[in-house]
């Protein structure tokens, strides 16, 4: 839901950086970190739970970082930096209206009822609301669609690191697949979340060099924004400008689908329901910890955008008609080319660092969160039920690896498709919207029968990729790009298994009321009835106030680019 869309990720070939020892001597302690911190997780797990959930016992602000870093891949980070110097400004609605109110909802709303059932992943919840129908497809679509968006990871990081350091592309990916396989083998989540709290702060590390320098190089933002309102005209320095319904601008969207396709449906369907997120969530140490987890990763959701779009909006600055052929660049070298062009060596190589980080911690979420569903959700439910739990932990390492290897696989096939980037937006609309629908309405409310999540899921899936494949590749249907069809695909999802759920549920039986409780909004189970913890209760750990703050914050920071 993060990425937009623009040109496949292939960097120009003169990019290559002048690395030196320096530079690899970061690198190479990066990753001796990483697997540092694989090998002192491993101490801790005993059970399955600890293995797939951290024993549930980590801090909120450990959990936290780890919501954000998960999401702050590589591919959002060139993607959205393309998004910058294509579109300008419009990349802060992903942000401000794409993820905040979404990320408020899952805190405020939606972990009560994930936390308080106790279950282990978002499928196993559709299993307590509905069936196991809803259960096993809800289960089998999200491990499929997490290999795909981490094989995309790998790919991705593969290309940018030929171009930038000259490694070959199955270098790249075998190596950050046998890291990421090793800390995840050896720690679980555990591991995986302590890697990503350091990878969020070696993230930052590499953005925020890069968008000051660019900024002093273009005269500050005043500077910034005379040169591109000249080059680009008044509204690619707006958020909103040119978003009138029937009013033409590069990205294809009006200020409604931008509202309801991104900012309700899209977003809340990525953050509300992808389990790679939630999943950091639910491995919090209490009730209170899970809700504050998404309002903590809020806060620096908001300032992200900059660290993103500014270097973007300088390389369009910067490159007379950047991303045209006339430049030599594609919007994809944003980034790389003011890598380049302002980092000196050391600096370059933490910025080297910051880019494989991400790409790692992308990769991480997604293995991590596919080992736990397909050992508690496919293989302990439906194939070897009624084992030991030591049992469970050996196949948890084992599906790891071959999680890894048929990342590896999906890697080189996305290799097979013109634009990734496309492609990943593309997977976030088919497989997370229509499972946002089965929870929105099973969650509140209580007649939605138990038969109506799975066909309500097959439908939501099914109409989003008509839209896609039958209405907007077969031009049907005019839309201006992939990315407003994206938007439209998402809200014939979520329409479709809308429809479907309440007419499934006029013919069929309700689940029995005293099967919802802590299932349904207005019920509650023992886990919801939780004391906060001491400490827990002082009014800056409030989740209501942290929640409120966040979108008020995030509404505000419109202001400055309304107009």
């Amino acid at each position: 839901m993060q990425t937009p869309t623009h040109p496949p990720i292939t960097l120009a070939a003169e990019l290559r950086l002048p690395t030196n020892w320096l530079d690899y001597l970061i690198l190479g302690i990066y990753f001796v970190a990483v697997l540092g911190i694989g090998f002192a997780a491993r101490r801790s797990v005993k059970t399955s739970l600890d293995f797939f959930l951290s024993g549930r016992s980590l801090p909120a602000w450990v959990t936290g970082l780890a919501f954000i870093a998960a999401n702050l891949g590589a591919t959002e980070i060139l993607g959205m930096a393309a998004n910058s110097a294509q579109y300008g400004v419009y990349t802060t609605h992903w942000y401000w209206i794409g993820a905040i109110p979404a990320m408020v909802f899952l805190g405020l709303v939606m972990m009560p009822f994930y936390y308080g059932s106790k279950v282990r992943s978002v499928p196993e919840f559709l299993l307590l609301r509905f069936d196991r129908g809803a259960h096993l497809l809800s289960s089998i679509l999200f491990a499929f669609a997490a290999i795909l968006i981490a094989g995309v990871n790998l790919y991705a990081l593969a290309i940018v690191v030929e171009a930038l350091l000259g490694w070959p592309e199955w270098v790249s990916i075998v190596v950050a697949g046998f890291f990421v396989l090793v800390y995840i083998t050896l720690g679980g989540l555990s591991s995986a979340i302590y890697n990503e709290v350091l990878q969020f702060f070696v993230i930052l590390a590499a953005l925020i060099p890069i968008t000051i320098l660019g900024l002093k190089k273009v005269g500050g933002w005043g500077g910034l924004s005379d040169t591109l309102t000249e080059s680009h005209g008044d509204n690619f320095m707006t958020a909103w400008g040119g978003t009138g319904i029937g009013s033409d601008n590069p990205l294809g969207a009006n200020w409604l689908t931008i509202v309801l396709g991104l900012g309700f449906v899209l977003s809340f369907g990525y953050w509300t329901t992808n389990f790679a997120e939630v999943q950091r969530a639910l491995s919090a140490k209490n009730l209170s910890a899970g809700q504050r987890t998404p309002l903590i990763a809020a806060f620096p959701k908001i300032f992200i955008v900059f660290l993103v779009m500014i270097p973007g909006l300088v390389a369009a600055a910067l490159v007379p008609q950047f991303g045209t052929p006339a430049s030599g660049y594609q919007y994809n070298d944003a980034i790389p080319y003011l890598m380049r062009e302002l980092l000196p060596n050391g600096v370059l190589g933490i910025a080297v660092t910051g880019l494989l980080a991400a790409f790692m911690a992308g990769m991480a979420a997604n293995v991590s969160s596919f080992n736990t569903v397909f050992t508690n959700d496919i293989w302990a439910k439906y194939v070897i039920r009624g084992r030991e739990d030591t049992y469970y932990v050996r196949f948890g390492r084992l599906i790891t690896a071959v999680g890894v290897l048929a990342s590896i696989g999906t890697a080189f096939l996305a290799s097979s498709f013109s634009n990734i980037m496309s492609y990943l937006q593309t997977l976030f609309s088919f497989f997370n919207v229509p499972m946002f629908v089965v929870f929105i309405i099973g969650m509140f409310w209580r007649r939605a029968s138990m038969k109506s999540g799975f066909w309500g899921l097959l439908a939501g899936t099914t109409a989003a990729m008509i839209n896609y494949f039958v209405i907007y590749k077969q031009d049907i249907i005019d839309i201006p790009s992939d990315q407003g069809a994206n938007f439209v695909s998402a809200i014939a999802g979520f329409v479709a298994g809308a429809v479907v759920m309440f007419a499934v549920s006029l013919f069929t039986a309700p689940k029995p009321a005293d099967d919802l409780q802590g299932l349904v909004y207005g019920t509650r189970s023992p886990g919801m009835e939780e004391p906060p913890a001491e400490g827990d209760d002082a009014w800056y750990r409030r989740p209501a106030l942290l929640g409120w703050g966040a979108v008020v914050l995030a509404a505000a920071c419109y202001i400055p680019f309304s107009f």
